[in-house]
């Protein structure tokens, strides 16, 4: 009888339609995102018959809400009367998301960015394929934690710029951990 060495079936099964898995450490607040994505992911595969996946696809797949647009402008003054001004349909992934690839949506909690109009509970779209430029606002991992904020890039080097003035600059380390996830593209604010 023969001890250890490999055996036909043994180890630990592929959710993935085969494809090879690894472990990955990420932060807890993205778990949720995540493991939403990864099953709008397997769904995709399985509908897909396993073929590769085609970002193309994966577009048009999770673009099904389209809404309609009106040819007229909605005036924020005195009231004015309503015709039948509908235009077309608009699919809001394509006209929100340039990369749908290389997008994700987080939500924010805190206030560190409310005089960039950007509060807590908010919806962000990120968009990864864009790169991350002076000024503009970044979703960071920085150090193992999770941060929104306005990039900085200057002679004496990095900070991230918080948009309220009760929070200070975070000076970036020459030694610390610092990840961009994505540019922020849009925000979408819960209107109550």
């Amino acid at each position: 009888m023969t001890q250890g060495g490999r055996r036909e079936g043994a180890g630990r099964k592929s959710s993935f339609g085969g494809d090879r898995t690894v472990a990955m450490r990420v932060p807890e607040p993205l778990k949720p995102v995540l493991e939403r994505w990864l099953a709008d992911y397997r769904t995709l595969r399985n509908t897909s018959a396993g073929d590769a996946l085609d970002v193309r696809t994966l577009a048009n797949v999770l673009s099904e809400l389209s809404l309609p647009v009106f040819a007229s402008r909605v005036p924020a003054g005195s009231p004015v009367p309503a015709d039948e001004l509908r235009e077309s349909d608009i699919d809001l992934n394509t006209f929100l998301v340039h990369h749908p690839g290389q997008t994700f949506m987080v939500t924010v909690k805190g206030d560190s960015m409310r005089d960039a109009a950007i509060n807590d509970g908010d919806l962000l779209l990120v968009d990864r394929a864009l790169p991350p430029r002076h000024g503009k606002v970044v979703v960071a991992v920085l150090n193992g934690e999770l941060t929104v904020k306005r990039l900085e890039l200057g002679k004496t080097g990095m900070r991230l710029m918080p948009e309220n003035p009760d929070y200070a600059p975070i000076e970036v380390a020459e030694d610390a951990s610092l990840f961009i996830w994505g540019v922020v593209t849009r925000v979408i604010h819960q209107v109550v």
